[in-house]
């Protein structure tokens, strides 16, 4: 916490993240778990619905309409937050670089405090594992 009582989070804190075997149970979904990098982020970035908002697409309709269209999306997801300079922010799903995004969300106002994000989403069989790009 920074002397405003607001978490603090920057990119280079991201890199410290390179892989590790824990792992944390979504309390929402209990097929989504996440790395301590994701934890890191959440705790430090204030952005637990982050991980909420993203976790709330895995059963829904619009995932599964996403996943039919693009087999991709059953394996691999790149989850990226972008924060504009008025505090709004799009979260975006995509199956790959440089393709249209298979899911958008709007979101009216955030205090995060990095201008992007991005949250890799890697499909076990059994679990989706959100981790940050290090920890690939």
């Amino acid at each position: 916490m920074n002397e405003t009582n607001q978490p603090r989070l920057t990119q280079a804190d991201l890199q410290q993240f390179t892989g590790d075997l824990d792992r944390y149970r979504h309390t929402l979904n209990p097929r989504v778990i996440y790395t301590p990098g994701v934890k890191y982020v959440t705790e430090q970035g204030g952005a637990y619905w982050l991980i909420d908002a993203i976790a709330s697409y895995f059963g829904d309709r619009k995932m599964t309409g996403a996943m039919a269209r693009d087999s991709r999306l059953r394996s691999l997801q790149f989850w990226r937050l972008e924060v504009a300079g008025d505090q709004s922010a799009v979260l975006t799903m995509r199956a790959d670089s440089g393709v249209q995004p298979a899911i958008t969300q709007q979101i009216p106002f955030t205090d995060f405090p990095l201008d992007a994000i991005d949250i890799w989403a890697g499909f076990d069989g059994t679990h989706w594992t959100l981790y940050l790009p290090s920890e690939h």
